[in-house]
This record gives structure tokens, C-alpha cells and sequence, in this order.
């Protein structure tokens, strides 16, 4: 018998008056591993994530998070869960110390439980030197691996991370993404929303891709990948030669884009072993001179696009989705 799910969500559906913010998706996160929800801006990633952490209430449809009904059992739901937001929820006067005690009183523990935990994860994230510093004194990256020792207070066994590395320099999103497979490897199950399709591409065991509050892919990383076709050829050459196009004829699937000076070749292939050494090969014989061949395997930049017609980065039509979403929860509650 199939393991249930950690995060299952059937047909999830929420409406804020004529916007349509979720219609109908689906979501199932085994145990132990990462769900990559990917979207442009306003798509719905936000929305879902309130459904699954009982901040919201689906319109239609149902979800199980830790073997929980997220509307009938929305309590034992909560202390379930953690949850690291795209805004930081810290208090800026407290110290990170402070901080994390008191997140873990709110969430029941006793207070010397609480301080215990609190210096737990404080080394575990590499803040202990920080401890004692006021959060406003923090680094962005400081901030943020706060906010995730803040959200695993009570070793919760499921975790939601929504957009966690936005606005974070290179280096701090690296360190992150460390800790967050750390993580993962200890056994806990994460939800991950993000606009980045490389954090997706590094960090998801699966990828969900939803544009207009609708799944519109989903697979790992390579079968997102392979299912939006085949490779890119690039070929330099070291002067303009008629002949390349037609040496490069039996290896291409699609038609040869030729550059303004003749020098630079592209064309679509069916990715094989050894590809970039048989054309260079072919050419050899021909008699054309080459600088410079490439492979391009795709890209998720390029699944992205071709699945919705625009980069992650761009807004979608139903960007007021989302926002009109966390608006009216807050005034019904």
C-alpha cells in the first residue's frame, strides 16, 4: 500500500469576488522530500500556501497536511507545521535569542524548553555568535536563517517556504539553500514556492508550475525539461562558410539560423552522446573551420516560457489574485 502523502491537496479552489485566485489544483508532497511550486507573480502560489496553513479557506475542494483535514482539523494542522513567509514575521527590538524564545512560548513549550531550543538552533544555523544582537542589527541572510530556525521551533515534521530567498545577495541564497537540504535529509517534507528557477531547479525533488491559479506541469526538473524539447546547437565558425549548413544538415532537427555575419550557426537537435565531437567531426570534412561548438541543453528559463509565453519574473494577469487574497482573509478575520 502507497505511503499517504505529507501534503495533499484535491481540487483546491478560492474566488475573492469576479477573481478566480485557485482553479482546481492539485498537489501531493511525499514524506522526506521538496515540492518546488513555481509561478510567476499573482499565479496563486500565495494563496495556496494559506489554504494548506489554515489561513484561508478553499472555496471548493480538500487537503491533508501531516494526515489532517487543513478546514476540519485546521488545529492539529498548525502544530504540525512551520511556516517561513516571504516577509519576515521577527520582532526588529528583540535579540535572535529573544526572538526564537518567544515563538517558542507562543507555541506552547515551557520556557526553559524554550531556551534550550532557542541556543538548538541558534548553533544550527550559525547564529550563535548573533545571538545577543537586536534583529535590525542582522544581514538580510542573517534575517532569513532566523526566520527558518524560527519556523522549526517545534520540529514540526512539515514545512512551508514561501519565495524564502527573495532579495537575498548570491552567496546568502546559497547558504540557505544548504540549510534547507540539511533539512530535508533529517526527514523533514517542504513546500517551496519561488520565482527562481534556478532555486527550483537546485533544491525540488518535484516541480509544480502554476500560471492563472492553474497546474500547468509538473515533473521533476528533467522531465520538465525534456518534455519542452530537445537541445540547441551553437556553432562558431572561424570565417563565413556556405558549406556549414549543409554538413550540419543530418544532425539538426529543425531549421539553421545563420547570424549577421555569417560566423555563428544555431539550430534545434535531438540531445545524443557525443554530439558536439560527431559535428565537429562532420565539418572537419567538409572542409569548414570551426571555433566554437556547444551543446544547450534546456534550461526551466526556457520551460517557463515556452509553458506560459513569459519569464518568472513577469507578472500575471491575475496578479490581483494574491493580493486582494491577503487583504480580504485579514478584514473576515
Amino acid at each position: 500500500m502507497a505511503e499517504t502523502p505529507m501534503i495533499e491537496a484535491r481540487g483546491l479552489t478560492k474566488r475573492y469576488g469576479p477573481v478566480v485566485a485557485l482553479a482546481g489544483i492539485d498537489l501531493e508532497v511525499p514524506a522526506g522530500s521538496i515540492l518546488g511550486v513555481l509561478g510567476p507573480n499573482g499565479a496563486g502560489k500565495t494563496t495556496a500556501v494559506r489554504i494548506l496553513t489554515t489561513l484561508a479557506l478553499p472555496d471548493e475542494g480538500h487537503a491533508q497536511v501531516a494526515g489532517f483535514d487543513v478546514t476540519a482539523q485546521a488545529a492539529e494542522v498548525r502544530k504540525h507545521i512551520g511556516v517561513t513567509a516571504q516577509d519576515a514575521t521577527l520582532d526588529e527590538l528583540l535579540t535572535g535569542r529573544q526572538n526564537l524564545v518567544m515563538v517558542g512560548e507562543l507555541s506552547g513549550l515551557r520556557r526553559s524548553q524554550a531556551k534550550a531550543r532557542a541556543a538548538e538552533l541558534l548553533e544550527r544555523f550559525d547564529l550563535a555568535d548573533a545571538a545577543n544582537r537586536v534583529l535590525k542589527t542582522y544581514s538580510g541572510g542573517m534575517r532569513r536563517r532566523l526566520d527558518l530556525a524560527a519556523g522549526l521551533t517545534t520540529r514540526p515534521p512539515v514545512l512551508f517556504l514561501d519565495e524564502p530567498t527573495t532579495g537575498l545577495d548570491p552567496t546568502s541564497r546559497v547558504n540557505v539553500w544548504g540549510l534547507i537540504r540539511d533539512l530535508v535529509s533529517d526527514g523533514l517534507t517542504l513546500l517551496l514556492t519561488t520565482q527562481y528557477l534556478d532555486e527550483a531547479d537546485y533544491l525540488a525533488d518535484r516541480i509544480v508550475v502554476i500560471d492563472h491559479g492553474r497546474v500547468i506541469a509538473e515533473g521533476s526538473s528533467q522531465e520538465l525539461k525534456a518534455a519542452t524539447g530537445g537541445a540547441t546547437l551553437e556553432v562558431t565558425l572561424t570565417t563565413p562558410q556556405a558549406e556549414a549548413v549543409d554538413a550540419l544538415s543530418r544532425f539538426v532537427a529543425g531549421p539553421v539560423h545563420t547570424s549577421h555575419d555569417g560566423r555563428r550557426l544555431r539550430a534545434p537537435v535531438r540531445s545524443a552522446s557525443g554530439l558536439a565531437t560527431t559535428v565537429v567531426r562532420a565539418l572537419d570534412e567538409a572542409g569548414v573551420l570551426v571555433d566554437d561548438v556547444e551543446v544547450h541543453q534546456p534550461s526551466l528559463d526556457d520551460v517557463f516560457f515556452a509553458l506560459t509565453g513569459r519569464g518568472a519574473d513577469e507578472t500575471a494577469h491575475g496578479e490581483v489574485a494574491d493580493v486582494a487574497g491577503v487583504a480580504l482573509e485579514g478584514a473576515i478575520r
